[in-house]
C-alpha cells in the first residue's frame, strides 16, 4: 500500500473543512426534534400546538429552499465557493442567537431564526459540495465526498448527545436544558470561519470567473503532487470552460436549454427528493414521536436518538471504501432494496404484536429499534452519502453552482411535503405508514436501475458525455485549435518575393 503524499493529505484536510458545512445541517435537522422532549421549551413558548410545530419546521425549509434555488448558486459563482460557505456560517451564528435568546413567549422570533438558519444552510450546502467536487482528484472524489454525509451524522451526534445530557438534569438547568442544545450550534460555524479563507479557492472558479490561470495554477499546486498533473488538469479545465463559454449559455436558462443538462436536472432532482422520502427524513424529524409509540420514558427515547446518531457515523464510513469500488449505481440499488425490506419488517413487527398497557413489550421495542438501526446501515452509505456525491459531480462548470443548489434543495421541498402529512398519518395509521416507505424505496431502486448511469472515477470535465452530451474537453480543444488557425495567416512580401508566416 502506497503511503499518501503530503499534498494528498492536505487535499483531505481542505475537503473536510468544506464538509463541515454539513455538520450545520445535521445539527439543525436534529436539534428541533430534540427540543420537543423538553418541557421547559414547551412552557417557554406557551405550549405550541401542532400547527405551530409544523410552522417551525416549514420556516427552516422556506429559508433553505429560497437560498438554495435562487441565492446559493449566484453567490458561489460571483464571490467564490469559500465566500458562499463563510456567508452561510455567519447567518447560522446570527440565527442561533435569535433562537436562544428569543423573548419569552415570542415564538415569532424563534421562527424567524429558523428562516435565517435555513438561508444560511442553503448557501453553505450549495458551495460546500461544489468545492469538494472541484478540488478532489477523480480517483478519490467519491471517498472524500462520503465524509460530507458522515458530517451530517456528526451534527446529529452532537445535538442528540447534548440533548440527552441536558435532559438528565432538567431541574438544575431549568430553561438552559433547551437553550444549551440550541446555542451549541455556533461551534461548527466558528470553526468553519476560522479556516475557510486559509484553504485554496477552487481553480475551476478562477478560470470561469476571470480566466485567472495563474491563480488557478497556484491553487492546483497546493493540492496536486506534480507540476505535470497541474498543467494537465489546468489544460482540461481551460478547454472545457472554453467550450462552455462559446457553445453553451450559463445561468439558470442553461439548465433547460441543453438536453443533456436537462436530463441531469431531472435525474438529480428525483434522486435528491428520493433521499428524503425513503423514510430517513421523517425519522430524523419525528423519531421522538415514532418511538413514543413503542417506549414511554423520554430518557429512553433521547438515548435511542443519541445512539442512532453515533452508529450513523460508523455506517456512513462504509461509503468511503464502497463508493469508488462498487460505484454509485450499485449503492443506490442495494440501499433502496435494503431500506425497503427494513421498512416492511418494522411495519409488520409493530402492527402484528400486542401492546399491553399502551406500549410494546421490551423485546418487541428492542427489535424495532434494531430494525431502525439496520435501516440507517443501508441508508447512510447509499441514499445518504451517495446522493450528495452524485449531485456534486454530474454537472458541467457553467451550470454547476445553480444546478447543485436547486437539486439539493429538492430534498427540503420533498421533506416539507412529507412532514406536513406524516404526523397525521402516523397518528391515524401508526406503523402502517411504514409500508408506504417500503414501496417508495423499491421504486427508487428500480428508477436507478433503468435511468441512472455509473459515474465513478469520471473526470468532471468529461461527465457530460455520460449523459448523452458533448465531451467538453474534446470540444474545447477543437475550439482552441480553430481559434489558433484563425489567428494564423500567410503574408506575401512583394519586394522580396517570399512567403512568411504571421501569428496575430
Amino acid at each position: 500500500m502506497v503511503a499518501p503524499t503530503g499534498k494528498r493529505v492536505y487535499n483531505w484536510y481542505i475537503s473536510l473543512v468544506a464538509a463541515s458545512c454539513m455538520v450545520l445541517y445535521g445539527y439543525d435537522a436534529s436539534v428541533f426534534n430534540a427540543l420537543q422532549n423538553s418541557d421547559h421549551w414547551k412552557a417557554y413558548f406557551n405550549h405550541p400546538d401542532a400547527n405551530i410545530i409544523g410552522a417551525i419546521n416549514t420556516a427552516y425549509t422556506v429559508g433553505a429552499v429560497v437560498a438554495g434555488f435562487f441565492m446559493g448558486g449566484p453567490l458561489a459563482d460571483y464571490a467564490g465557493r469559500r465566500v458562499g460557505m463563510a456567508t452561510g456560517a455567519i447567518l447560522v451564528i446570527i440565527a442561533t442567537f435569535m433562537q436562544t435568546f428569543a423573548p419569552r413567549g415570542n415564538i415569532g422570533v424563534f421562527i424567524a431564526g429558523r428562516v435565517v438558519i435555513g438561508i444560511g444552510q442553503g448557501l453553505a450546502l450549495t458551495a460546500g459540495p461544489i468545492y469538494i467536487g472541484e478540488l478532489a482528484p477523480p480517483e478519490i472524489r467519491g471517498k472524500i465526498m462520503s465524509f460530507w454525509q458522515m458530517f451530517y451524522s456528526v451534527g446529529s451526534f452532537i445535538a442528540y448527545w447534548v440533548s440527552y445530557g441536558t435532559l438528565k438534569h432538567p431541574k438544575k438547568l431549568g430553561e438552559w436544558d433547551w437553550k444549551m442544545v440550541v446555542i451549541f450550534q455556533i461551534l461548527m460555524p466558528l470553526i468553519i470561519l476560522s479556516q475557510v479563507f486559509f484553504i485554496p479557492e477552487s481553480p475551476r472558479w478562477y478560470v470561469q470567473k476571470g480566466r485567472n490561470y495563474e491563480a488557478a495554477r497556484a491553487a492546483l499546486l497546493r493540492v496536486r503532487d506534480t507540476e505535470e498533473e497541474v498543467e494537465e488538469e489546468l489544460t482540461t479545465i481551460r478547454e472545457a470552460i472554453e467550450f462552455e463559454a462559446e457553445a453553451i449559455s450559463s445561468g439558470y436558462s442553461a439548465l433547460w436549454k441543453d438536453k443533456s443538462v436537462r436530463k441531469r436536472m431531472y435525474i438529480a432532482m428525483i434522486i435528491n427528493a428520493g433521499q428524503q422520502i425513503t423514510g430517513q427524513g421523517t425519522l430524523n424529524s419525528y423519531s421522538s414521536l415514532i418511538y413514543k409509540k413503542v417506549f414511554k420514558d423520554p430518557n429512553t427515547i433521547a438515548l435511542i436518538n443519541a445512539l442512532n446518531a453515533t452508529f450513523s457515523i460508523l455506517f456512513t464510513l462504509n461509503a468511503t471504501w464502497t463508493v469508488d469500488r462498487f460505484g454509485r449505481k450499485f449503492l443506490f440499488i442495494a440501499g433502496g432494496i435494503g431500506m425497503g425490506i427494513c421498512m416492511l419488517i418494522a411495519a409488520t413487527v409493530e402492527t402484528q404484536t400486542p401492546s399491553p398497557g399502551g406500549a410494546k413489550t421490551h423485546p418487541v421495542g428492542i427489535s424495532i429499534v434494531f430494525i431502525m438501526f439496520l435501516f440507517a446501515f443501508f441508508y447512510k452509505p447509499s441514499w445518504g452519502a451517495t446522493v450528495w456525491i452524485f449531485t456534486a459531480e454530474i454537472f458541467s462548470m457553467n451550470v454547476r453552482a445553480q444546478a447543485v443548489g436547486m437539486s439539493s434543495q429538492t430534498q427540503n421541498v420533498a421533506n416539507s411535503i412529507v412532514q406536513q402529512f406524516f404526523p397525521l398519518f402516523l397518528a391515524k395509521e401508526g406503523f402502517y405508514a411504514f409500508y408506504m416507505f417500503a414501496g417508495i424505496n423499491f421504486l427508487l431502486a428500480a428508477f436507478v436501475w433503468f435511468f441512472v448511469p455509473e459515474t465513478k472515477k469520471v473526470s468532471l470535465e468529461e461527465m457530460d458525455a455520460m449523459f448523452g452530451g458533448a465531451n467538453h474537453v474534446v470540444e474545447g480543444a477543437a475550439i482552441e485549435h480553430k481559434d489558433a488557425s484563425r489567428h494564423h495567416s500567410v503574408v506575401v512580401d512583394p519586394q522580396e518575393k517570399t512567403i512568411t508566416e504571421r501569428r496575430e
